[in-house]
């Protein structure tokens, strides 16, 4: 069983969702260290990412996009900071940023 469980639906379409969860991936990769395999499917992609202690899977549909994390026991103490961060980069890639005029 997941220690997180992010679901969020969108309204991109899969084109769009699919640069979504590729940017998510190498934001992972970049900023905490995961190791990412990226799969692209017909209909849905997933993103699986590892590190020491972490374990999960990202899935990018047309509609939806959905991340499920197992944590160890060790870094269970930090749920709430890694939803946190997760919760974080992931709404600021869906939601445009809003530009002044």
């Amino acid at each position: 069983m997941a220690d997180l469980h992010i679901h969020r639906t969108h309204a991109h379409g899969f084109k769009k969702i699919r640069k979504i969860a590729f940017t998510w991936a190498e934001m992972a990769e970049q900023e905490f260290g995961l190791r990412c395999v990226y799969h692209e499917g017909a209909t849905v992609d997933e993103v699986f990412f590892t590190r020491s202690g972490v374990k999960g899977r990202l899935l990018a549909t047309h509609d939806t996009l959905e991340i499920t994390v197992q944590l160890s026991v060790l870094l269970r103490s930090f749920k709430s900071t890694v939803e946190s961060e997760i919760l974080k980069n992931l709404d600021a890639l869906l939601v445009p940023t809003l530009t002044k005029k």
